[in-house]
C-alpha cells in the first residue's frame, strides 16, 4: 500500500512538472521595437502619444482639412485676373485683307460681381468691318462690366467660394469625428488587453496555489496524514486550472495582437507589443464620476460635437445656396462701358482726362428674363426642402447626443458602485478562504470546500478586473459620445 501511495505521488509530481514545461515553452520570438520609454509598463498615455504621432488613419484624417482648403484655393481661381490676346492677318497679292490684334486684361471684382477690363485693339486692312476698324496706332480702352439685376448680390463664383470656405469647417469637424472614433477603438482595445492580462495573471496565481497544495498533500499522504483521495481531488483542480490558464493565455495573445494593430513607428512600419509589456496599474478606489463632468460634456457637445458642427456647416452652405437661387429669380441686366483712347504709351505719364473722356466710349446693355422661371423656382424649392430636412436632423441628433451622454454617464456611475461592492466582497471572500484553510489544517474541513471557496475568490477577482476594464471603456465612451477625447488622468 505504501509503495502504491509513493508511486501515485511520484506520478502526479511528474505530470505536474510536464504541465509546467508545456506552459514554459518559449514562444516564437517577435522582432519588435520599443513602444514606450517607461520600461515594461505600457500606459494608455504612452499609447496615445504613439497613436496621434504615427497612426496612418490619423494622418489620413488630417488630409480631410487639406482637401477642403485645396477646394477653397480652386474656388479663388474664379477671381484670378485673365489675360487674353489674339492676332490674325491675311495678305493676298498686294492686298492686305486684314491685320488684327486684340488683347484684353480682365480683373474680376468681388464687389457687385463686376469685371474691370483693360484692352487694346488694332484692326486695319482693306476688308476689315468698318465698325471695328481702327487707325494704324490702334485703340486702348478701360471699362467695367456690371450686372445690375441677376448677379449683383451673389453670382456663381461668389457662391462657389463661400460654400468652399464653409466646407473647411465641415471637413475639420469630420476630421475630428474620425480621430475620436479611432481613439475610442484604441482605448477599448487597450482595456481589453488589460483585462486579458489580469485574467491570465489571476488564473496563473490560482494554478500556483493549487500546485503548492498538491505537493503538500502528496507529502502528507506519504506520511499517512491525508487520504489518497485528497491528492486526486487536488490534482484534478490543478488540471482544471492548467486548462483555464491555457485558454486565458490564448486570449491574452489575441488581445495583444489586436492592440498591436494601432502601433506604428515614425517611418510608417508596423510594431508589435512586446511580450514583456505590462498594462498600467489602476487604483481600486474608483470613485463616482463628478456630476460637473456631465454638465460640462453636455454643454460642450451642444456647441462643439462634430456631428452637430457638420450639420450646422451644411445648414450655412444651404443658406448660401438659397440666396444664390433667389438671385437667379431676378432678370439679367448687364451693362458694359468702356472709355476709348488712341493712346498706346502709358510709361511717361498717368492717363488723364484727355486720354480717356466721356466723348469717346463704347456702351453695351444685355437683358434676359425667363417668363415662367420654372427651373429656378424648382431649384429654390428643393433647397428650402433640404433646409427643413436639415433642421429636423439637427433636432434629432441633438437629442440623441444628449441622451447618449447621459446613458454613458449612468453606466459609468453603475460601474463605480458595483466596483466598490465587489472590492468589499473580495475582502470577505478572502476571509472565508483563510478560515477554511485553518479549519482544513485542523481536520475540520475538506479540500472540496477549500477549492470551491478559492475558485470563487479567483472568479470574483477576475470579475472585478472585468468591471475595471468596463469602467475605463465606458469612460472613453462617455467622452466619445460627447464628441471629444478623454484627458489622461481625468475621471
Amino acid at each position: 500500500m505504501y509503495r502504491n501511495l509513493k508511486l501515485f505521488a511520484i506520478l502526479t509530481n511528474l505530470l505536474l512538472l510536464a504541465g509546467k514545461m508545456s506552459f514554459a515553452q518559449p514562444q516564437k520570438p517577435i522582432k519588435v521595437e520599443t513602444v514606450a520609454d517607461t520600461g515594461k509598463r505600457f500606459s494608455l498615455e504612452d499609447l496615445q502619444v504613439m497613436v496621434f504621432r504615427y497612426h496612418p488613419i490619423i494622418k489620413q484624417a488630417a488630409l480631410l482639412g487639406e482637401s477642403a482648403r485645396a477646394n477653397v484655393l480652386q474656388s479663388l481661381g474664379y477671381f484670378d485676373p485673365e489675360l487674353k490676346a489674339g492676332f490674325g492677318r491675311k495678305l493676298f497679292g498686294d492686298t492686305e485683307y486684314y491685320n488684327k490684334w486684340n488683347s484684353e486684361l480682365k480683373i474680376p471684382l468681388w464687389l457687385a460681381g463686376a469685371d474691370l477690363k483693360v484692352g487694346y485693339d488694332r484692326n486695319v486692312g482693306t476688308y476689315v468691318n468698318p465698325e471695328s476698324r481702327t487707325n494704324s496706332q490702334g485703340l486702348s480702352a478701360i471699362g467695367l462690366s456690371i450686372p445690375l439685376g441677376q448677379g449683383l448680390l451673389i453670382d456663381a463664383r461668389r457662391n462657389t467660394l463661400r460654400q468652399a470656405k464653409i466646407m473647411v469647417q465641415y471637413a475639420e469637424a469630420d476630421q475630428l469625428k474620425e480621430i475620436n472614433s479611432i481613439w475610442y477603438t484604441v482605448a477599448k482595445d487597450y482595456w481589453n488587453w488589460y483585462y486579458a492580462y489580469k485574467q491570465f495573471e489571476l488564473v496563473n496565481e490560482g494554478l500556483d496555489l493549487a500546485e503548492r497544495r498538491l505537493k503538500a498533500l502528496n507529502r502528507q499522504m506519504l506520511l499517512g496524514d491525508k487520504p489518497q483521495i485528497d491528492s486526486v481531488e487536488a490534482y484534478i483542480t490543478v488540471q482544471e486550472r492548467m486548462i483555464q490558464k491555457e485558454k486565458t493565455a490564448i486570449e491574452l495573445q489575441n488581445a495583444r495582437l489586436v492592440l498591436s494593430n494601432h502601433l506604428w513607428n515614425e517611418s510608417g512600419n508596423p510594431l508589435e507589443l512586446p511580450l514583456e509589456a505590462l498594462p498600467q496599474q489602476v487604483s481600486e478606489s474608483i470613485r463616482q464620476p463628478n456630476p460637473l463632468i456631465l454638465d460640462t460634456l453636455l454643454g460642450r457637445a451642444a456647441d462643439e460635437h462634430p456631428e452637430l458642427v457638420k450639420l450646422r456647416s451644411k445648414g450655412a452652405q444651404l443658406e448660401i445656396e438659397r440666396s444664390y437661387r433667389q438671385e437667379l429669380l431676378k432678370p439679367k441686366l448687364n451693362i458694359t462701358g468702356n472709355l476709348i483712347s488712341s493712346r498706346t504709351d502709358f510709361n511717361s505719364t498717368i492717363p488723364g482726362y484727355y486720354d480717356f473722356n466721356w466723348s469717346n466710349y463704347k456702351l453695351g446693355l444685355e437683358f434676359a428674363f425667363p417668363l415662367f422661371l420654372r427651373s429656378e423656382r424648382g431649384k429654390l424649392r428643393e433647397v428650402k426642402i433640404k433646409q427643413q430636412e436639415l433642421n429636423y436632423d439637427v433636432q434629432q441628433f441633438g437629442r440623441e447626443i444628449k441622451n447618449n451622454i447621459r446613458a454613458a454617464y449612468n453606466d459609468l456611475s453603475a460601474y463605480a458602485s458595483q466596483l466598490s461592492v465587489q472590492v468589499r466582497s473580495i475582502e470577505n471572500q478572502q476571509i472565508l478562504v483563510n478560515g477554511e484553510n485553518q479549519k482544513f489544517s485542523l481536520g475540520e474541513s475538506t479540500l472540496f470546500l477549500i477549492n470551491s471557496r478559492e475558485t470563487k475568490l479567483i472568479d470574483m477577482k477576475i470579475k472585478k478586473e472585468s468591471m475595471v476594464a468596463g469602467y475605463q471603456k465606458t469612460l472613453a465612451e462617455l467622452y466619445y459620445k460627447a464628441g471629444t477625447r478623454q484627458v489622461m488622468g481625468q475621471n
